[in-house]
């Protein structure tokens, strides 16, 4: 008795350790029009428009990622969601790119595109007469696998992790590119976005907020409604 006293003793003596937080940067799942990261039932749902050949959306990734994922959507006060919104060929290899392999990385192939942007596009910027023969020419397969090869893209990925054969796979996957072109065509319609990179929040376009500057006084602001 005494030594069943003397444990419950020490038992109630310890202090509990707290328990572990929900890491919301883990929970990534597609949508129906995007790929979303955090807590589905955060109270700031922010939708996000955006084009990888846009400079503008490269500066808000760098921006915004330490607190917006860091904070907001880690702590379980937002949940993001990428949409693709397509202006040009190379939009579509990127995309089809983040999407390939492992649905979990699609938001770290997302930001390795971005991060990476000032290299390919000054390739892009200087393309050759016969590398955009190639970009043009032949099957949406043949020209995916050619803007990828001359951007660095398949080489970026495969230093992700994924196979050359996953790679090549996911750039001859002309149904999708389709789906992609289509989904970012509805996607603009249906909130009526100007360009990129463009934010809903909660249900409403934000008119004329195109930067983190802009946006982080308003999710602080939502935020503490919220609270």
């Amino acid at each position: 008795m005494i030594r069943l006293l003397a444990a419950f003793v020490v038992a109630i003596a310890t202090p509990l350790a707290p328990a572990m937080a929900q890491n919301w940067n883990a929970e990534i799942v597609q949508t129906d029009k995007g790929w979303r990261v955090g807590d589905p039932e955060a109270p700031l749902q922010l939708i996000e428009f955006v084009s990888y050949s846009c400079p503008h959306c490269a500066d808000f990734e760098q921006q915004s990622e330490a607190e917006l994922r860091y904070v907001y959507v880690h702590e379980g006060y937002a949940a993001v969601e990428v949409r693709h919104l397509i202006r040009n060929p190379i939009d579509i290899a990127a995309a089809l790119l983040t999407e390939c392999g492992d649905p979990a990385r699609f938001f770290d192939n997302h930001h390795a595109i971005l991060a990476r942007q000032d290299e390919w596009m000054e390739t892009a910027r200087n393309l050759t007469p016969a590398q955009g023969q190639r970009w043009t020419s032949g099957g949406v397969g043949s020209r995916m696998r050619a803007i990828a090869s001359d951007l660095g893209f398949d080489d970026l990925m495969e230093s992700r992790g994924l196979s050359a054969s996953e790679v090549t796979a996911c750039l001859n996957n002309e149904a999708k590119a389709v789906s992609l072109a289509e989904n970012s065509q509805a996607n603009a319609a249906e909130f009526n976005v100007p360009g990129t990179p463009s934010f809903v929040l909660d249900g409403s376009l934000l008119e004329g907020v195109h930067t983190w500057e802009a946006l982080r006084p308003l999710l602080l602001a939502a935020r503490q409604e919220s609270e």
